[in-house]
């Protein structure tokens, strides 16, 4: 990732990591958790915006520290960057899994934890791509809409 994105691309970044995910996530849920689509897209769609905003948050400190760092962008980082993500997001989501699901903090902690196992290598395989495909056709100019 560069240092020097746009708010505008990190949020366009955030944007289409999210919306894969929705799309991806919605009826693995539900036919994990047999619950209706309608409630599983809700949780998911909350879910999604907690993450959207955590993702420019998160992505925006993190380039930092990979700068201050002087960290390359190498397969350890991107693992790292993955792990702190989601180990943060977990922080963020397992209450509001509970509150959207009426379920116990444990049950939504086992939930998320079993999205988590997605989430990780989706994490990984995301940023990587949008980095190949970002120099590929932007270069390390930011990307300015």
């Amino acid at each position: 990732m560069n240092p020097t994105k746009s708010i505008t691309e990190r949020v366009f970044q955030a944007l289409g990591f999210e919306g894969l995910a929705l799309l991806i996530c919605t009826p693995l849920l539900v036919w994990i958790t047999g619950r209706p689509a309608l409630e599983m897209g809700a949780v998911t769609l909350g879910i999604s915006l907690l993450a959207l905003s955590w993702n420019v948050v998160f992505n925006s400190l993190f380039d930092r520290l990979k700068t201050h760092l002087q960290l390359a962008n190498s397969g350890w980082t991107r693992v790292l960057h993955a792990l702190l993500f989601e180990g943060g997001l977990i922080l963020l989501a397992v209450p509001l899994i509970a509150a959207l699901m009426k379920i116990s903090l444990l049950e939504a902690f086992i939930l998320d934890i079993g999205v988590l196992l997605f989430f990780l290598p989706y994490t990984y395989v995301y940023h990587w791509g949008y980095d190949v495909l970002r120099e590929k056709f932007v270069g390390k100019t930011p990307v300015t809409l």
